[in-house]
């Protein structure tokens, strides 16, 4: 850090504060000089030679010279590889127990003295140095892994290593969590550890908040994911290949990833991006639906100040005839910035606060910090220090995260010196969720956690705990540097299991900042304190697009930016970006002015008013794609190669994604832009406000005026929306000549199944009778991904188009034929038709 960046950081934590966290960052440096030790002279390894093997279930042990290797495939197609004997389990990764191993996979010999392992999905040889493949049935190589190296002290100690990896030159990568850069991941380093970047960011800045070893590689002979299970610190160069010219060769894609200590094990999963996401989302758990209203517009402020102005906001959205579904308190609603308190000078009636706007359906949603005020006398500190006398450890540090020597390690943090729960620890997780019981008597309808990576304020270094922090890590017990990637996961944990349990009859609402592979089973996620600008703006659609490919379809930014004030074009072409983004939330920083649309003057606010509508007209569809990303593990939010990854010009279109699979999207991401170009995938497109007709595959050039950006529907999609009444209707789009349609209709449980306002539905993938998402996979596969614990079945209709003598026929399918449709049907496109 220069001494601009220490002078900023000093600033933004207040002269106090910033003493403070001085003194806490030289506490820590001390503290990792002291436990952990410098690890001197190192070995190097190699497995070398293979020396055997032994075929076992879906795979076998090949052994080496230096180290030995399982492999495994499992019931469903995914690969599993372990080094040095490492298995599946424990990880934080996985929702419970892997599948079971293929019985019908087993190990045999291969060629050049190797061995393989061959089942109806994916092949596996391993040569006879280590090397590891992943190949098509048909014998195509989709990854390449190098033999491993690892590096261990002299002296012992744990070991670190890197992996080589090669992929088609063709290749494209994606992934590794909430990257501003992204969403196609370009030549460079990407670092594996979560972090506050400590003020605005953009798309130059890595890491951030959620990173994840989670890489999806998208080529001309196949899509995959692969998940390298391991929490540490680590960094990932990645190098897109090159095709030679010619008789020229071609080289490689390479990804290159060093861990700094944990296992060496991964995860592949192979297949077109549906069945790749369905089988990720299968081991590491199915999405979460939210609450139908969390799929509303919400609005957010560092700042409301009072009960008084939060009356005012809401007033103001209501005399407007704008939608609102919720209000979100940051810290300032706190008494002292403490967790789990409110300052009664300034909210004396939450819960009746809290009760009247949710007579209006407007909810309260609350901020929680994990960090807890070291200061004897405050409730929620003083139980945290009594959990370790309930569990028999007096002299122990209770709840929170120790040093080497048993004290709770403290850091700096808005309310103070702080303490951290151990989220690690099961009954820690017990202990914290009892407390959201506060939460829900004030009238909150849900929680957003926030400076969970964890954050301790520091002006020089990480701004985090000491790497040689004590954990639990659900009793096998290790330091900070294995904990910390997966803290804000526990706690997310910690959380939506508390919500289960005190509200067994509501879906719990949760969000994250911090989070890792598997968050998605608990809530979703934000972007953080992403910069106002027009490359804060790019930089909100690169994660949305980035943390669905990982698994997480719940996400949005800060419209208008966190930091500063948006001009009222920026801030317009943001707040029409974020209507067709999961997450639709305004929020600023306490200094960054007001964010209401009325706010930016009368043009931007009747445009705002058309993009708040259009998002209200089609919360049914919202609904059907939360379901499906729950029943499939697909993103509400797709790149454009979602349903075509062959298509290379579509691998490299950042600037425009699919909703669903019926919308395409297509943002102003650039200042003074009212027409832009858009590359169409293949089919028919309409212009959803003219009607006018498009073929694809090809890039057209489309009007963005100021009143709204362009969004395109599929030839033949069947979309549930709200019609003028506010009952739901079937917006069908009239297919192609000679080609057929269809969409599905997903009921939200929650909502009793038949409330028609809530109800909604997914359009087809290219060709007759639609349902992609649910037909690329079987119904024993669903029930392996679907649904949290408790969570009942939601009711799924599909719908089918076609053309009939020059009319569009849509038709409910059952298991008795075709059926009318249970809803109203209105045609669009039928002019083109």
């Amino acid at each position: 850090m220069d001494g601009r960046e220490l002078v900023r950081s000093m600033r933004v934590v207040g002269s106090v504060r910033g003493l403070r966290s001085v003194r806490s960052a030289w506490r820590g440096r001390r503290a990792d000089a002291r436990e952990l030790a410098p690890r001197g002279p190192e070995r190097a390894r190699v497995p070398g030679p293979v020396t055997g093997a032994e075929p076992l279930p879906g795979g076998g042990t090949v052994r080496f010279a230096r180290a030995e290797l399982r492999v495994c495939v499992m019931v469903g197609g995914a690969v599993f590889w372990g080094w040095d004997g490492a298995g599946p389990l424990p990880s934080y990764g996985l929702a419970g127990a892997p599948p079971e191993p293929d019985p019908r996979a087993g190990l045999e010999p291969d060629k050049d003295g190797g061995w393989r392992v061959v089942s109806e999905r994916v092949t596996v040889a391993v040569s006879r140095h280590g090397g590891v493949e992943v190949r098509t049935p048909g014998g195509v190589v989709l990854r390449r892994e190098l033999p491993p190296r690892w590096w261990e002290p002299v002296a012992g100690g744990g070991a670190r290593w890197v992996q080589r990896t090669e992929v088609a030159a063709d290749a494209r990568f994606f992934g590794l969590g909430g990257r501003a850069s992204g969403p196609r991941l370009r030549d460079g380093t990407y670092r594996l550890w979560n972090t506050d970047p400590g003020g605005g960011f953009g798309p130059g800045d890595d890491p951030l908040y959620v990173t994840m070893p989670v890489q999806l590689v998208v080529a001309d002979a196949g899509t995959h994911l692969a998940f390298h299970d391991n929490s540490w610190d680590g960094r990932v160069t990645l190098r897109e290949g090159e095709e030679g010219a010619g008789s020229g060769h071609d080289r490689p894609g390479t990804a290159e990833l060093r861990m700094e200590g944990g296992p060496l094990r991964c995860w592949v999963v192979t297949g077109t991006p549906a069945r790749v996401l369905h089988g990720w989302t299968a081991l590491s758990g199915a999405p979460v639906a939210p609450p139908s209203w969390a799929l509303g517009p919400q609005h957010a402020r560092w700042g409301f100040g009072s009960e008084r102005e939060v009356r005012r906001i809401v007033a103001g959205y209501r005399e407007r005839d704008l939608p609102l579904s919720a209000v979100h308190l940051d810290i300032d609603h706190y008494d002292a910035h403490q967790v789990f308190t409110v300052d009664r000078e300034r909210f004396p009636d939450l819960p009746g606060l809290a009760a009247e706007l949710r007579a209006e359906g407007v909810r309260l949603v609350s901020i929680v910090d994990p960090a807890v005020k070291a200061e004897p006398g405050n409730a929620v500190y003083d139980s945290g220090r009594a959990l370790g006398a309930r569990a028999g450890d007096p002299g122990s540090g209770g709840a929170f995260v120790r040093d080497a020597r048993g004290r709770p390690v403290r850091g700096v943090v808005w309310p103070g010196e702080c303490v951290y729960p151990d989220f690690t620890d099961p009954a820690v997780r017990d202990w914290w969720g009892e407390l959201y019981e506060e939460r829900l008597a004030q009238g909150f309808a849900g929680v957003w956690h926030d400076m969970n990576e964890p954050v301790s304020f520091a002006p020089f270094g990480d701004p985090t705990l000491p790497r040689s922090a004590r954990h639990a890590l659900e009793g096998r017990g290790g330091d900070h540097r294995e904990a910390h990637n997966v803290y804000g996961l526990t706690m997310a944990r910690a959380g939506y299991e508390a919500l289960r349990r005190l509200r067994p009859e509501q879906r719990p609402f949760l969000f994250s900042r911090s989070g890792w592979a598997g968050m998605q089973r608990y809530g979703g996620t934000w972007s953080g304190d992403v910069s106002t600008g027009w490359p804060g703006l790019r930089a909100s659609l690169a994660l949305v697009l980035g943390l669905g490919l990982c698994g997480v379809p719940y996400s949005g930014p800060d419209v208008g930016g966190f930091d500063g004030s948006p001009s009222p074009e920026l801030y317009l072409r943001w707040f029409q970006l974020g209507a067709y983004l999961p997450l639709f939330r305004t929020h600023a920083a306490i200094d960054a002015g007001r964010r209401e649309p009325w706010e930016f003057g009368p043009r931007v606010l009747e445009h705002a008013r058309a993009a708040l509508d259009e998002r209200e007209r089609l919360r049914p569809y919202f609904v059907t794609l939360a379901q499906l990303a729950r029943l499939t593990g697909a993103p509400y939010v797709r790149p454009l190669w979602w349903g075509a990854p062959e298509d290379r010009a579509l691998r490299d279109c950042e600037d425009a994604f699919l909703l669903g699979d019926a919308l395409l999207v297509a943002p102003v991401l650039t200042r003074g832009e009212d027409r832009r170009a858009v590359r169409l995938p293949r089919g028919r497109w309409y212009d959803t406000v003219t009607e006018q007709a498009y073929e694809g595959p090809g890039q057209v050039l489309l009007d963005a005026p100021p009143s709204r950006i362009p969004v395109l529907a599929r030839a033949g999609a069947v979309i549930p929306v709200r019609g003028s009444d506010g009952g739901m209707e079937l917006e069908a789009w009239t297919p192609a000549g000679g080609r057929a349609g269809g969409g599905l209709v997903v009921l939200d449980p929650e909502d009793g199944g038949d409330k028609p306002a809530e109800a909604a539905g997914d359009a087809a993938e290219r060709g007759a009778g639609g349902a992609a998402e649910l037909g690329a996979v079987g119904a024993a596969e669903r029930a392996a991904a679907g649904g949290s614990e408790g969570e009942p079945e939601p009711r799924v209709e599909r719908y089918t188009s076609r053309l009939v003598d020059g009319a569009v026929r849509v038709e409910r399918v059952t298991d008795e034929g075709a059926a009318p449709p249970r809803w109203p049907v209105r045609v669009r496109g039928q002019a083109a038709g």
